[in-house]
């Protein structure tokens, strides 16, 4: 049973390249478990049909023009959750690996107040063989030591790509998250900030369709890289003041109510706006989401309107297209 209160709002971000094979199980099966939702695939270059399988299956769909990478991608999604006041968000991939059912324990724990960030965690659960290569573990196993030893508490999944945020987070990541592979060093910007993080246990399946986007040279690149980034992020500063008009300047959150009475006139007139919220920061997300990006398909569930008719949509410019059969 869920523990979402109805006033609450909730988005499922869905990061995809070329997962026609998978997206409209996933999709289908998050709006399943938590009907409440709203869910954004983030389609990210891909030369398939995953964008019209996500539409199909009811989610919102945001294309970038090009591959920006997984980054990328979940920037994109956080900073539309930021701009439009989302209160929670749930990130999951788009091969179908994660298992929708396990979205209500997240986003219990989250309501609960106990942390800001929740990470699904593959190696918690002793008793679970992932079957996972060795090279690849010995990666894994590398990059949790080393999380575990630069914020002070012990992490088993470092590059687990299933969590979920509160605003705080939202807004942090939305400004801070790496482009391109961004689950071990954003585990490195939640505790800079000074802001919690939990590992739970979750189960996880084979992908449905396709494969890996990591191949063999890409993961000596991606070692070498993510090294260095999470040095450097464990070096610089993090700056936690707040760029969304749902949080205020310590970073705890409040309800706008004007911002929200200005939506529901633009929803029921039918307007939207361009432009994305601008932070002042050079990520490659920001640059590459507002390129010429198109927005298709939305379906809400009962918390709110539509999420589009509001100020800050992430894509500047973007084209919004109902699909036949689906009302907002």
């Amino acid at each position: 049973m869920s523990n979402l209160k109805r006033s609450d709002r909730l988005l499922i971000i869905i990061p995809a390249y070329n997962e026609q094979g998978a997206i409209n199980q996933v999709v289908s099966g998050v709006r399943q478990a938590v009907p409440q939702a709203d869910v954004l695939v983030i389609n990210d270059g891909s030369v398939d049909n995953t964008a019209q399988e996500a539409e199909s299956a009811g989610a919102l769909v945001v294309e970038h023009p090009f591959n920006l990478g997984i980054g990328g991608a979940v920037q994109t999604g956080l900073k539309f959750a930021r701009d439009q006041g989302y209160d929670y968000v749930i990130r999951l991939d788009g091969d179908g690996q994660h298992n929708a059912n396990e979205i209500e324990l997240f986003l219990n724990v989250l309501r609960s107040g106990q942390t800001d960030m929740v990470v699904g965690s593959r190696f918690l659960d002793a008793d679970v063989d992932w079957h996972i290569p060795f090279a690849r573990r010995i990666g894994i196993n590398f990059f949790s030591w080393a999380v575990s030893l630069l914020i002070g508490d012990r992490t088993t999944d470092t590059t687990s790509g299933f969590c979920g945020m509160n605003r705080r987070v939202i807004d942090l990541l939305a400004t801070y998250l790496p482009q391109d592979y961004p689950d071990v060093e954003s585990r490195v910007i939640v505790h800079k900030a000074g802001l919690r993080q939990l590992e739970l246990p979750v189960h996880m399946r084979a992908r449905m369709a396709g494969v890996s986007s990591i191949s063999s040279w890409k993961s000596i690149y991606y070692a070498f890289k993510v090294s260095l980034a999470m040095i450097t992020s464990a070096l610089k500063d993090i700056n936690l003041q707040s760029h969304s008009p749902y949080i205020n300047g310590n970073g705890s959150s409040h309800r706008a109510d004007q911002n929200r009475a200005d939506q529901h006139s633009a929803d029921q007139n039918g307007h939207t706006t361009n432009g994305v919220g601008s932070n002042g920061t050079n990520d490659g997300a920001s640059n590459g989401a507002s390129n010429g990006a198109k927005v298709n398909s939305v379906v809400t569930n009962g918390i709110s309107a539509s999420p589009m008719a509001h100020k800050g949509l992430t894509p500047n410019g973007a084209e919004i297209v109902q699909p036949s059969g689906v009302e907002s």
